[in-house]
């Protein structure tokens, strides 16, 4: 099943759920859910489709809808992340359908149970898609979400601590209303105290998230500089660095990566990492992880490399680490530029970035860019000095030939996103290769030499093929550049507009060919037809009428050039420049009645309207020009006839595309007609969430007006003191000069009173002291006493089977004194119980030796219950003694109390006399 039939059943069970919530509409739209999210569905909400926006306006409607079951909304939450994969459709899930809201408000109403999947789940998302965005402190539900995190970071809960700092670290990052609102909160500084407690975690993640908060939050306070002063920094760069070589993963060197770029802000702490002494060594082994092959961790070191970069003291440094290899190696490595970078070695710091250049990693377009970023700063760095090594130039020997590389495969016909990636190259590139032509005469000819390599021809046939090659690639880009804006007088919304960045690798393009045409065969002649080329003036007057510096430099140097040729369309450039100026003007008022009017953001079917009947008004006008031909011919008589046929020409055919342009704009409102019904229940739903946050203000505004009665009351009582007090300071006036008489008593007894001070303070470490004591002797008095109890009854045991002894051992001795008696009457009766006896004589011995070993026994017990109870009267006579000492102590307390207590009365009447000296 392809992914549209999937998403109409989707949509179709969306709206049956909404409109009945049965159990058999739920089961179908959970069905629809997993079906979804078996397909693969990359980019599917930067396409800009209709059908996904509905599908995922109405998921994220029922997401934050409480009355839909916690299964139902986990399915909904999975499948919204499933799509929020890359960063693009994130900043839409945040920034069109607010799901940062939605996430919030579940949170809120299942707050109670904090360890439930689905706030877990709701967490890891919110994690994901805060990260890098800002998230204003008035969206619905972030106070209540701030709260939440607040109070469960100060849990003992460890599973829901790590995503909680996660989420806190995002939405405080470079957000300074929602540090405002944590700072203002009542138990912050319990939070910081927590927060300084975690930086001793077992975990390295939830240390990151921990040092991110802090110091987004307390960078520039007292507590921040207590934490990053000069002592305290070095371990936390070592330990920064150690996470982002040895860290957990990607989540862990990424959040690493962001907190060190966000202290590098802070010109002291910068400073303090250019004097850190290991600074050479971690950077040697920061750039060692761009050896491996993984693109996201290869983008976060980049990064991090960029931000050093554009720390002053930091460059040289860097410059130093990446281009540290001898000269050999790196001339070697140019010269082997067919065999490998490496030629067989483990590759440097250097060779691994230009290893990046090329790499055939998927998702590895990214670097790509990074790390031509990254080499600009470096050059511009290492070329601009006053000496350049030849290690240097070997460098660029070996790097030019993969950065040329990279200029070819420009193909309009494999889609937008092709040539949206290599616009950005273009003009990354373009950029590099402008500085090395700046900074170093070497590199001109290296560039020459290896672009004639590059094609494989001699240096001779080169010149016409190297201007051949540039009038192609500034033919396509100049056809891209109006294909994909066929309103040439408006400019593009926003500078990520394809048509812009075709201009912008135009203008890349122009400004690299005016560098090489002395240098170049035929550079020159390709570079003035460019220039007179009508195409050209899209996109040198959006240069022009730009606001970033670089691009209005660019312009009037390629203005400068072009003006004294004889058929440069300067009329078309002055009507391109006043039609982008018109349409600014237009749009900053719109922009400023839009947020008259309201918040929201209106549609870009909208904006897209508005600009083309703005379009349509100018192309009105240009149509009454035409028809007033006299008039124009007698403003231009000295115009040449051909520039006024080119002129009109332009006009036809923009007058052409313009139609065909409002006829898809017709279709577009019958799209606007359908994307007003998303709009409707969205604005239902916000209204549901206005009328409850206006419930909440309406009991807000109850408790203010009861505060208000409370205040009044108070205010009543401060006005009837302040009349007391008046009458009091009448008497203090009259009792000025006893008071300063006091004055120096008053200092004696201040003394005094400190001294009392110290001394209770120190009575009352020594009464804690000794109650700690006494507590333990309690503890030791108990189980002594349960011993002594124990070997008690042991002792009863004992006696009892000894009285049962000697009971039978008289019973024995009787016998023996009858038969003893009976002796002389049975000596005939003897013999023959001789053998009788002598077994009597037997157990009677046995018996003897078991009273000898049971009274040595009886003895040993006594003994031992002699001095069980020799200790226990000693323990109870130290009980006794410090019973005593426990009273003379309190004694001493009162007397203390007493002295502090006529102590202070005395300071209240110095109180009052300072009152009199004031007045």
């Amino acid at each position: 099943m392809d992914i549209t039939t999937c998403l109409k059943s989707l949509l179709l069970a969306i709206q049956q759920y909404r409109d009945s919530r049965t159990a058999q509409h739920a089961a179908q739209l959970h069905k629809q859910l997993e079906e979804v999210s078996g397909l693969k569905c990359d980019n599917l909400l930067s396409s800009g489709q209709f059908l996904p926006t509905e599908c995922v306006s109405g998921l994220v409607e029922l997401a934050g809808n409480p009355n839909t079951s916690p299964a139902l909304t986990s399915s909904i939450i999975s499948l919204l992340a499933q799509l929020g994969s890359d960063d693009a459709s994130r900043e839409i899930l945040h920034s069109s359908y607010n799901l940062t809201s939605t996430l919030a408000a579940v949170i809120h109403c299942h707050s109670s149970t904090p360890g439930e999947p689905l706030v877990l789940q709701c967490l890891q998302v919110l994690q994901k898609l805060t990260y890098n965005t800002r998230t204003f402190q008035f969206t619905n539900y972030i106070h209540e979400l701030i709260s939440f995190l607040l109070t469960n970071i100060q849990s003992q809960n460890e599973d829901i601590i790590m995503p909680c700092l996660g989420v806190m670290a995002n939405l405080c990052r470079d957000n300074p209303s929602v540090q405002c609102h944590i700072k203002s909160m009542d138990n912050v500084r319990q939070f910081y105290r927590t927060l300084i407690n975690f930086l001793a975690h077992n975990s390295l993640t939830v240390v990151i998230f921990t040092l991110s908060i802090l110091a987004s939050l307390t960078l520039n306070e007292k507590v921040g500089e207590k934490l990053f002063d000069a002592k305290n920094i070095h371990q936390t760069f070592q330990l920064v660095f150690n996470i982002i070589v040895n860290g957990d993963g990607t989540l862990t060197r990424k959040y690493s990566v962001d907190l060190l770029v966000d202290l590098l802000k802070n010109s002291k702490i910068a400073d303090y990492l250019t004097r850190y002494q290991h600074f050479s060594a971690c950077l040697s082994q920061v750039l060692g992880l761009l050896r491996s092959k993984d693109p996201d961790s290869a983008a976060t070191v980049l990064e991090l490399l960029l931000a050093l970069c554009r720390t002053g003291g930091l460059r040289s440094q860097l410059c130093d680490v990446v281009f540290r290899p001898a000269g050999p190696k790196l001339r070697a490595a140019g010269h082997r530029q067919g065999s490998g970078a490496d030629g067989g070695r483990k590759p440097e710091c250097g060779l691994a970035l230009v290893q990046w250049l090329s790499s055939p990693v998927d998702g590895a377009e990214k670097c790509l860019l990074q790390t031509l970023q990254l080499l600009n700063e470096l050059l511009e760095e290492s070329l601009g000095a006053e000496s350049v090594s030849e290690s240097m130039l070997s460098f660029v020997e070996m790097l030019l030939p993969v950065v040329l590389g990279l200029l070819k495969g420009l193909d309009p016909a494999l889609g937008d996103p092709h040539l949206r990636k290599h616009c950005h190259r273009i003009t990354h590139v373009s950029t590099l290769l402008l500085n090395i032509l700046t900074y170093t005469l070497p590199a001109c000819a290296s560039l020459l030499l290896y672009l004639c390599l590059l094609e494989g021809i001699t240096l001779c046939s080169f010149n016409q093929v190297s201007a051949q090659l540039c009038l192609s690639q500034v033919d396509v880009l100049l056809s891209c550049c109006h294909s994909n804006s066929p309103l040439t007088h408006l400019p593009p919304v926003s500078s990520n507009d394809l048509s812009w960045l075709c201009a912008e690798a135009l203008l890349k393009t122009l400004e690299l060919m005016s560098k090489l045409r002395q240098q170049v065969k035929d550079m020159e002649t390709s570079f003035y037809r460019m220039l007179q080329d009508q195409r050209t003036v899209t996109p040198l007057s959006l240069a022009l009428t730009s606001h970033l510096r670089e691009h209005v430099q660019t312009g009037l140097a390629l203005l400068f050039e072009a003006t004294p040729l004889p058929d440069f369309p300067s009329l078309v450039l002055g009507e391109s420049i006043a039609a982008n100026n018109g349409y600014r003007q237009r749009e900053a008022e719109l922009s400023a009645k839009r947020v008259a009017v309201q918040d929201v953001p209106p549609l870009r079917t909208n904006t897209s309207t508005m600009d083309v009947c703005s379009g349509y008004r100018s192309v009105s006008s240009l149509v009454e020009k035409i028809q007033s031909g006299l008039e124009l011919q007698e403003q231009t008589k000295d115009s040449p006839l051909s520039e006024i046929i080119d002129v009109y020409e332009q006009k036809l055919a923009g007058f052409a595309s313009k139609e065909s342009r409002l006829q898809d704009l017709l279709e577009a409102k019958a799209l606007a007609l359908s994307q007003a019904d998303r709009l409707i229940a969205q604005y239902r739903l916000q209204r549901a969430q206005a009328e409850a946050e206006a419930r909440k203000l309406a009991g807000l505004l109850k408790d203010a007006e009861r505060r208000k009665e409370d205040l009044q009351g108070e205010l009543s009582n401060q006005v009837l003191e302040v009349e007391r007090s008046k009458a009091d300071m009448e008497e203090l006036l009259q009792h000025n000069t006893r008071l300063q008489r006091d004055s120096e008593e008053h200092q004696t007894l201040k003394g005094a009173y400190n001294a009392l001070l110290n001394r209770f303070n120190e009575t009352e470490r020594l009464l804690k002291e000794l109650q700690t004591a006494h507590i333990s002797l309690s503890k030791q008095n108990d189980a002594l006493r349960n011993n002594h109890e124990a070997l008690q009854q042991q002792k009863d045991k004992i006696t009892s089977v000894l009285q049962e002894r000697e009971e039978e051992i008289k019973s024995l001795q009787l016998d023996l004194q009858k038969k003893s008696g009976d002796i002389t009457g049975l000596r005939a009766d003897l013999r023959s119980k001789e053998e009788t006896l002598k077994e009597k004589d037997q157990e009677r011995r046995d018996l003897e030796d078991t009273v000898d070993v049971l009274r040595k026994e009886l003895n040993k017990t006594e003994q031992a219950r002699k001095d069980a109870s020799i200790k226990a009267s000693s323990l109870e006579l130290q009980k006794g003694q410090l019973e005593t000492k426990l009273k003379q102590k309190e004694d001493e307390l009162n007397k203390h109390s007493a002295m502090i207590a006529m102590i202070h009365s005395l300071s209240s009447g110095k109180m009052k006399s300072d009152v009199n000296l004031s007045l």
